[in-house]
């Protein structure tokens, strides 16, 4: 499976999310590979700071910030159970090329209308991209959502008649997902019971479950 996470507005936490799920699936020994398509580079940098601060490699990670990405996504699936594409923001051709590698693609959202507006410009290029690839799959997360707010439950509720659909599972603005990005740990690996670690774990399972249903369709 091809997991890309894009969206044209930056700041949506593509990066954490990535990082995070690529962690999440590679557990129980699942081959996972992260590709950094974000010309930034961040999660890149995770890696070398996790090497640097002595962690063990939790899966690969790759960059390959070109928009030749659909053509060389396929050869590096082939040595991995699972891929995982951190995408650009507001780069079209890097953009397209992702959205043609994927099977699914996740858009971050965080709880304001906002960005629910901003997603109009990810929306046409997912649109032209299913002209090519109509059985690409794709899904609204919310990300960084603070504890029941009203906010949240709003963009939740402007997103749930949108086509894509809205995941079930969300995901919540917490502190250890700055202590991730600081140390090059996982929250699971910073504590694998905190609110953070058991989100992350329901959205990989809810994402499995959407590809299963799907392959076997």
């Amino acid at each position: 499976m091809i997991i890309a996470l894009l969206n044209q507005k930056g700041g949506v936490g593509k990066t954490t999310l990535a990082l995070h799920l690529a962690g999440e699936l590679a557990r129980d020994g699942q081959r996972v590979t992260l590709i950094d398509a974000d010309p930034q580079g961040s999660a890149l940098d995770w890696s070398q700071q996790r090497v640097r601060e002595g962690h063990p490699r939790a899966f690969a990670t790759v960059g390959l910030a070109r928009d030749t990405l659909h053509r060389e996504a396929p050869d590096l699936a082939r040595d991995a159970d699972h891929i995982v594409i951190d995408g650009p923001p507001r780069v079209a051709g890097l953009m397209r090329s992702a959205l043609l590698a994927a099977d699914l693609v996740l858009i971050p959202v965080q709880p304001s209308p906002l960005d629910g507006w901003a997603s109009a410009e990810m929306l046409a290029l997912l649109a032209e991209a299913r002209i090519y690839r109509p059985q690409l799959a794709a899904r609204f997360v919310l990300n960084r959502c603070g504890a029941r707010t009203v906010i949240a439950r709003e963009t939740a509720e402007m997103l749930a008649d949108q086509d894509p659909r809205l995941l079930a599972s969300t995901i919540g603005q917490r502190v250890v997902f700055t202590d991730s990005a600081q140390t090059g740990r996982l929250a699971r690996e910073i504590d694998d019971q905190s609110p953070a670690a058991c989100e992350i774990a329901a959205l990989a399972a809810e994402i499995l479950r959407l590809y299963i249903g799907r392959a076997s369709s």
